[in-house]
């Protein structure tokens, strides 16, 4: 019987050293193998392989001098807007755009003193910065036998800082035609890459419909976070499929046999507080209760009860609906947000109903900067009643649960709590 792992889709899934630990160790490490995390998780090397495979590319270049001096002469000779990016890592972790040349050294300093502190690797590479661009991101899937194919697509256009917050699919905004490019040009990287298992290639999209142009950003060597949503759109079961992969089975679907049906949309809820700076929160969930019903799934780690620990990431669920339009998902996620309880902590369950009823993300106009351009506008601040309603309601629920007494405490007196008695 062989034993696996299955890292996940944190910092551990694209660490090529776990991956040949797991080798050395005679475990199997469910996702690709270590030489291919190590080629397509570095920005320098996954770009390179791009071009050679055909894929577009954003312009740009790795200076081999890698001092401050020569990154930023690679900078003015892309020329201005540029971004100053880490070679390895992800999640937007010492990316820097900068857009005059006073900017550069200090953000060249900053980018790399980030990467190296959360990569081990400050290599840094310059590419010109494409402004408001949508993201558009390629599921694959690739087995042992040399066969790939693709998803379709993700778009991820909806975050704040370069945090992914809202994905759907499909993405409202590309043509047929494009989205078939798209897909093509992933699974010849895949090839190109010799990947195995799950992937994301990622892209940068200008303009809308079939004249959209897209370019290579980087490749996620792991399963997403946001991966529920092409789960639904194409009924597959994406972690069954790394399995039977990582079990030396062949890829059970042709590409013709895979198609989208409806439209699907992610919400990532987060322990934050949007009227105070997106500050993350932590403390005890005193209730939690999700939405449920046809066409809802939550992803969760929480429940009542709960500890929200400052040491992790603030994601507490996915939410995740399908409906047979996308104006039907986007009705089905405002019902389910609105039925979405989290009491004890703040959460930005509130800005995410903001985002959907926006203008812009109904029209299908979102990009990658757009929730940083609006954030007051969408993060307004809750009226002054309602908050101190749900702070009093927080606090006699604790109470009276006694959720908020500390070790050794007395438990509640059973007289103290008879409010409002004789008043």
């Amino acid at each position: 019987e062989t034993e696996a792992i299955h890292p996940g889709y944190g910092f551990l899934s694209e660490n090529h050293a776990l991956a040949a630990a797991c080798g050395a160790a005679g475990l199997v490490f469910i996702g690709p193998p270590p030489d291919a995390i190590v080629r397509m998780g570095s920005k320098i090397a996954s770009r390179r392989i791009a071009a050679e495979a055909g894929v577009p590319v954003v312009p740009g270049e790795t200076p081999p001098d890698q001092s401050d001096e020569a990154v930023a002469a690679s900078a003015r000779a892309i020329g201005l807007p540029v971004l100053v990016k880490p070679s390895e890592g992800g999640g937007g972790i010492g990316m820097k755009a900068v857009r005059d040349a006073a900017s550069l050294p200090g953000a060249i300093r900053q980018a790399r003193r980030e990467a190296a502190a959360a990569f081990g690797d400050g290599t840094l590479y310059v590419e010109r910065l494409v402004e408001r661009p949508r993201h558009v991101e390629i599921q694959i899937m690739a087995d042992s036998d040399g066969h790939a194919v693709h998803l379709f697509e993700r778009d991820c256009s909806v975050q704040r800082r370069h945090q992914k917050i809202i994905e759907e699919s499909p993405a409202p905004a590309i043509g047929a035609a494009v989205r078939a490019r798209m897909g093509e040009a992933a699974v010849a990287l895949a090839k190109a890459a010799g990947y195995v298992n799950a992937g994301t290639i990622e892209f940068l999209v200008e303009g809308a419909g079939d004249e959209a142009r897209f370019y290579f950003l980087e490749m996620n060597t792991r399963l997403q976070v946001e991966h529920p949503v092409t789960e639904m759109v194409t009924g597959v079961d994406l972690v069954q499929a790394q399995l039977d992969v990582a079990e030396g089975r062949p890829l059970p679907w042709t590409q013709d046999a895979l198609a989208q049906r409806g439209h699907a949309i992610e919400c990532r809820i987060y322990a934050e507080a949007p009227a105070q700076g997106f500050l993350p929160q932590a403390g005890r969930i005193i209730h939690w209760e999700q939405p449920s019903g046809p066409g809802v799934r939550v992803d969760a780690g929480f429940e009542s009860g709960s500890d929200v620990a400052v040491h992790y990431d603030p994601l507490l669920a996915k939410l995740i609906v399908t409906g047979a339009t996308r104006a039907e998902a986007i009705r089905r996620a405002l019902r389910a947000l609105d039925e979405f309880i989290v009491l004890g902590v703040h959460t930005n369950i509130a800005f995410l109903a903001s985002v959907l009823r926006s203008g812009t993300f109904m029209a299908g106009d979102a990009h990658t900067r757009w929730v940083d351009e609006e954030v007051a506008t969408l993060a307004g601040a809750p009226p002054p009643e309602l908050a101190e309603l749900a702070a009093r309601a927080a606090s006699a629920t604790s109470e009276q649960s006694g959720l908020i007494a500390g070790p050794g405490a007395a438990p509640p007196d059973p007289w103290r709590d008879l409010r409002g008695w004789g008043r």
